[in-house]
């Protein structure tokens, strides 16, 4: 193979660079990160096993720790759209390694297969890259992301405690609730999140690393496995273990199905939360109007002053990418046949892309948007005060028929129900005063019964 004279990578990977002329996709920074925190954490394990001369294990090292930092990621040029095993991208790893290895080597080459990948296979190299770049991604990107849109949540939440509105269920008037239980609502769905995709991390943590080709850990040493993982735990600060069962760990991706169903369900969450806080936001003269979003940037070409809910917009369409990626990653578990599974490139770019995403878009709603939200406490009382629904709370008190009729008539006559109630004398004003007080119905309980 004819491979450029600058290339750090070598003849498999130039193969897989004119087999695969598909697409601009390539695996993200964090994968190729992970695939030098493997090969260094191997190194360094295969020369305490006594399996790789000392010099060339640290030579290994040094060139994988410029992997990770990212000095060569112009050289990981492969496309995502390659064979399902992500050998090309392994052997990319290897060859880069093995080249700068060489490099900064004095005793002799350094060899990408006898050396750099010694007691690995891609078949469990692959799959180990995609679950540490995850797990890293998760922990120290969006778990801490979604924390703070969590806590933006929840201080609205308690700012907003006392605006009484009308609830809307099926689009339509329902009975009251406070704008604050609206937004500890949306704080506790960002923190059973956060509860799902904490536990797709911990599934993650459980490395098929070790079991070689097929998952029999055929030319690895024993204690290889066990004692790269303790390496990568070292370098990352992360709990990873060894599979308890290799076969299941690279004969199926179960886990990464698994774990964009976490992020699968983020995903519905945040869409949620956007398409309420942009109805919610809906005007400023002819919608609800009940809060206004931060303007950051003018809405139209054509109208003056026009002002959208740009960061709503953008969290919703985030989501539509998300679940478009777990039909991919949900159609790639579908790859596994026998001992591998074999679509997990695309997966890999599917679940980390989602990572990121998510992230990202956790960030810019809570900073951007969420905690520059404002309640118009006066709208909400306004449209509360048309409400229909308040005749809810009289139905106990007079029977669910008499309640109905009343909230027909004031819809007619284009009345509350508190001045067609008053009119029909229904109650005692004190008492009608007491069942139709807004805060008492936003709480659990009979309104007016104390």
């Amino acid at each position: 193979m004819r491979v450029p004279a600058d290339a750090l990578w070598g003849a498999q990977t130039q193969r897989a660079v004119e087999n695969f002329p598909i697409s601009d996709l390539r695996f993200p920074r964090e994968f190729i990160r992970a695939l030098g925190l493997i090969k260094k954490a191997s190194a360094r394990t295969n020369s305490a096993l006594g399996l790789v001369d000392a010099g060339v294990a640290d030579a290994i090292e040094r060139a994988a720790d410029e992997v990770i930092e990212g000095e060569h990621d112009a050289h990981f040029v492969l496309d995502i759209f390659q064979t399902g095993s992500g050998t090309s991208t392994n052997m990319n790893a290897n060859e880069v390694i093995a080249t700068r290895a060489s490099r900064l080597h004095g005793g002799g080459p350094v060899h990408p297969n006898d050396h750099v990948n010694f007691g690995q296979s891609s078949n469990d190299v692959i799959p180990t890259a995609m679950q540490v770049a995850a797990v890293e991604r998760i922990h120290g990107g969006l778990l801490p992301a979604m924390g703070r849109l969590r806590e933006a949540f929840a201080s609205k939440a308690r700012e907003f405690d006392d605006v009484i509105k009308s609830g809307r269920t099926h689009m339509m008037d329902a009975t009251p609730v406070r704008l604050g239980q609206e937004f500890a609502g949306f704080a506790r769905q960002v923190e059973l999140g956060i509860e799902r995709v904490r536990a797709a991390a911990d599934d993650l943590a459980e490395l098929p690393l070790g079991g070689t080709a097929v998952g029999t850990g055929i030319n690895t040493h024993p204690a290889f496995a066990r004692s790269a993982i303790d390496r990568l735990n070292e370098y990352t600060g992360l709990a990873f273990r060894e599979a308890a069962d290799h076969f299941e760990r690279q004969g199926t991706r179960d886990t990464v199905v698994f774990a964009h169903g976490a992020l699968n369900a983020v995903a519905v969450s945040m869409a949620k939360i956007a398409n309420d806080l942009r109805l919610l936001a809906s005007g400023p003269r002819a919608g609800l109007a009940e809060i206004t979003l931060p303007a950051i940037q003018p809405g139209s070409s054509i109208m003056p002053g026009k002002v959208n809910p740009v960061i709503p917009e953008a969290v919703h369409m985030v989501a539509a990418q998300v679940m478009g990626n777990h039909t991919t990653v949900t159609v790639g578990g579908l790859g596994s046949y026998l001992e591998l599974n074999v679509m997990m490139p695309v997966m890999a770019h599917a679940l980390l892309q989602s990572v990121r995403l998510l992230t990202s878009a956790s960030d810019v709603l809570a900073d951007r948007c969420v905690r520059g939200i404002e309640a118009d406490e006066a709208r909400a009382r306004e449209l509360l005060e048309r409400n229909l629904s308040l005749g809810t709370a009289l139905a106990p008190h007079l029977g669910y028929d008499r309640a109905a009729a009343l909230a027909k008539r004031a819809f007619h006559e284009n009345r509350s129900v508190r001045e067609v109630a008053r009119d029909e004398g229904v109650l005692e004003e004190e008492r009608l005063d007491e069942v139709l007080d807004a805060r008492g119905m936003t709480e659990p309980g009979i309104p007016g019964d104390g």
